[in-house]
């Protein structure tokens, strides 16, 4: 199975636009089985910086796609809106649900496919930068967990960090991310994908489940060892192991290319 998984892609005035070109050019190249796209599709959560991602990600298709909003997803300034209508234009233009579930069928000869699920970690009233899950999410994520297909890859999606990588600017995790990391292991999480600190992280987690975080995929806003730079992971799992590499752009060439790499020991499903 073949997971594509960018971030951070900030359509709005930090967006690079040759570099969302280059994203879907190489989503089509890769054929992944599923992409997952984990926040801050916008800058400022206009509609306008909607319409412009609701094109990015219709043109990943026929590739089945998994989003979630990130803290700059919801409004900063216009505070009327941040306070009674906070997801409006992303309900209208990306999607109804800000918690998702994805089902992909993995490739033959692969088998058991992968159960994604995917949490809104954005809080616009409580939590604005750092991002937070409610009660109510876990308990999303309790019943998708337990209901997913006998022998399915399962893939926790959200957008703020569940750690300090720890080799740059501090980046504090998401509140409460210790609760989450505790039940991976009930949840049988194979695998945590997330951005926000702009840039990549190829980390190991609590219960053997890696903990990966992508970079800017297509914003000027890179950080830290990453800065002015773009990346995204691919992500490769087989019975014995996950691969995950980070693609960093070269504008010399003109595309993405493999840099740091990373493989995990199995068993995975």
């Amino acid at each position: 199975m073949i997971i594509f998984h960018a971030s951070d892609v900030h359509f709005g005035r930090p967006h690079l636009p040759e570099l969302s070109e280059a994203l879907v050019s190489f989503v089509h190249d890769l054929g992944p089985d599923a992409a997952v796209i984990s926040g801050d599709l916008t800058q400022r959560a206009k509609a306008s910086e909607y319409r412009a991602a609701r094109v990015f990600l219709d043109a990943l298709a026929p590739y089945p796609v998994i989003a979630t909003a990130g803290n700059h997803d919801v409004p900063l300034y216009r505070i009327w809106e941040r306070v009674f209508a906070p997801y409006r234009n992303y309900r209208s233009i990306i999607g109804p649900d800000l918690d998702a579930v994805l089902d992909v069928d993995a490739a033959p000869p692969a088998t058991g496919g992968a159960r994604i699920v995917a949490l809104d970690s954005s809080s616009p009233l409580r939590a604005i930068v750092n991002g937070r899950v409610t009660a109510r999410q876990f308990r999303f994520a309790d019943e998708a967990f337990t209901t997913a297909p006998e022998g399915a890859l399962r893939v926790l999606v959200v957008h703020h960090n569940l750690v300090d990588p720890g080799d740059g600017p501090g980046a504090p995790p998401l509140r409460g991310a210790g609760r989450i990391l505790d039940r991976l292991p009930r949840w049988g999480v194979d695998l945590v994908l997330s951005g926000h600190v702009h840039r990549a992280y190829l980390g190991g987690g609590r219960g053997g489940a890696p903990v990966i975080l992508a970079g800017t995929a297509s914003s000027n806003r890179g950080r830290g060892r990453e800065r002015g730079r773009n990346s995204f992971n691919v992500i490769r799992v087989e019975e014995s192991g996950i691969e995950a590499t980070v693609y960093l752009y070269s504008r010399d060439a003109g595309r993405f290319e493999p840099a740091e790499n990373r493989r995990y020991s199995g068993p995975f499903r």
